[in-house]
């Protein structure tokens, strides 16, 4: 069994500081932010454990997770994973970008 390694995406970090900003903002305070960087972090180490897990995109090598209202959008190689995108489900699917962010 391979053992993956992750990379994150500059674009897939700016997401989640993004979304993590967006929450402090809104709520006044930290604490969400920080339990839904743990949930998405725990998502992630459970993808290295289980890389098919996600679902399959139009893109063979590139999958998406879903943990609660987010997809983790990642791409699969040999023994790396590449997050490429944290996107929230709520927003305009015609908004999402995947095609750009993968690298060829």
């Amino acid at each position: 069994m391979v053992k993956h390694k992750i990379k994150w995406s500059i674009e897939a970090r700016l997401d989640l500081r993004d979304i993590l900003e967006y929450y402090i903002i809104r709520n006044k305070s930290a604490l969400y932010s920080k339990k839904l960087n743990s949930k998405i972090n725990s998502s992630i180490k459970f993808i290295i454990k289980n890389p098919l897990i996600g679902l399959q995109t139009q893109i063979v090598s590139v999958r998406a997770f879903i943990t609660g209202d987010y997809q983790i959008i990642y791409e699969i190689f040999d023994d790396l994973i590449i997050i490429i995108m944290i996107w929230d489900c709520r927003r305009d699917p015609e908004d999402k970008i995947l095609d750009q962010r993968i690298k060829k």
